[in-house]
C-alpha cells in the first residue's frame, strides 16, 4: 500500500485528487493539507511514502515544502501537481530535488501510474514540461554543453547507458531488465553515475544527460 498526502488550497482540487487515487487499491490518502505548513507537518507526523505538493498554497508555498520534505525526511517522495508550468517553477523543483512535475491539465489517471513509478525509483515530468526543460537546455551555453559532454565522457560505457535510461525516466527495475542487470548492481552504478557527475538525485541526472547530448 502507497500512503499518500495531499496538499493543495482548493478544497475542489483536493476531492477530484482524492477520488482519482482511491480508484486504485494500492493507494492509500493519509492526510490533507491546504498550505505547505500543514503538509510539513503532516509529513513528519505521518510519513506518507508520497506527498502530492501544488506549488501556489497560502502561507508556505508548495516548493518551499517540497525542499523542507527533502531536507527533512529523504525517504518521501515528492511530487509537485500544478497548473503553473513556468520556468522559474520548473528549475527551483529540479533543483529541491522533487521526484516528478505533474500539471493538473494532464489526464487525471496517469496520476496513479505517476505516484507508482517514483515510487519504484522513477522521475515523471509531464509532456509540456520536458519539452521545456529540452527547450531550456537547447539554449545553454556552448561552454556548458561541452563540459557536460566530457563529464560523461569520464563515465564508463555501463555508467553512460545507465544515464541515458535514467533520462528516459525509467526505474531501477526497468534498466536492469533492459540491460540484463541485478536490481542491486543497477543502484551501483547510478550511485556512482551520481557520484561522478556531482549530482543529488535522479532528476538532476536526466537533465545533465540532455545538457550533454547523451539523451534527446
Amino acid at each position: 500500500m502507497i500512503r499518500i498526502l495531499i496538499a493543495d488550497d482548493q478544497p475542489l482540487v483536493r476531492a477530484g485528487l482524492r477520488t482519482v487515487l482511491a480508484s486504485d487499491s494500492d493507494l492509500e490518502i493519509v492526510a490533507e493539507a491546504d498550505d505547505g505548513r500543514g503538509a510539513l507537518t503532516e509529513v513528519a507526523r505521518l510519513r506518507p511514502d508520497v506527498a502530492l505538493l501544488d506549488i501556489r498554497m497560502p502561507g508556505m508555498d508548495g516548493l518551499t515544502a517540497a525542499e523542507t520534505i527533502r531536507a527533512r525526511h529523504p525517504a518521501v517522495r515528492v511530487l509537485i501537481v500544478t497548473t503553473f508550468d513556468e520556468d522559474r517553477y520548473i528549475a527551483r523543483a529540479l533543483e529541491c530535488g522533487v521526484h516528478g512535475f505533474l500539471l493538473k491539465s494532464g489526464d487525471p489517471y496517469e496520476l496513479i501510474g505517476s505516484v507508482k513509478a517514483a515510487m519504484t525509483g522513477g522521475t515523471v515530468l509531464a509532456p509540456p514540461v520536458a519539452q521545456r526543460i529540452v527547450g531550456l537546455l537547447h539554449g545553454r551555453s556552448l561552454r556548458e554543453r561541452l563540459s557536460a559532454r566530457a563529464a560523461v565522457e569520464s563515465l564508463t560505457t555501463r555508467e553512460r547507458e545507465v544515464l541515458t535510461l535514467l533520462a528516459a525516466g525509467e526505474s531501477n527495475a526497468e534498466i536492469a531488465h533492459d540491460l540484463h542487470l541485478a536490481e542491486g548492481t543497477v543502484k551501483i552504478h547510478v550511485s556512482a553515475v551520481l557520484g561522478k557527475l556531482g549530482l543529488n538525485n535522479r532528476v538532476q541526472a536526466a537533465v545533465f544527460a540532455y545538457r550533454s547530448g547523451l539523451a534527446g
